[in-house]
């Protein structure tokens, strides 16, 4: 599996109704240690689960959308969770590890574009 050798990104399709999960490979990088350190249990369909924090799903979408050259489908799903769970975000958070991941222009833009659910 190519994620495994690149620490990279792969996801699970669900054929019949579209549904996606993204998986990310974690390594012994700072913003890595922290994510998995905020990770919470989430109950998904009777089984639980380890998910990531809101705000470290938006960072990793906006790290794999300037990875792949602006890519929209990541921009537009770091959005739509922003919107969802804006008034739940730990912005500080959120901002600081943007700079540190070179992505503060990208979470300017849905910042810019979000609207307030």
């Amino acid at each position: 599996m190519d994620a495994l050798r690149t620490n990279g990104l792969f996801n699970l399709i669900d054929v019949n109704s579209g549904d996606k999960v993204d998986f990310w490979m974690l390594t012994d990088q700072p913003f890595d240690v922290s994510r998995f350190k905020r990770k919470r249990i989430e109950d998904v369909l009777g089984t639980r689960i380890f998910v990531s924090a809101p705000e470290d799903t938006i960072l990793m979408k906006l790290h794999w959308g300037k990875e792949l050259g602006g890519s929209d489908r990541h921009i537009i799903d770091a959005l739509r969770v922003y919107e969802v769970q804006y008034g739940l975000l730990d912005l500080e958070y959120l901002r600081n590890w943007a700079r540190t991941l070179g992505v503060s222009s990208l979470l300017d833009r849905i910042e810019e574009q979000a609207e307030r659910l």
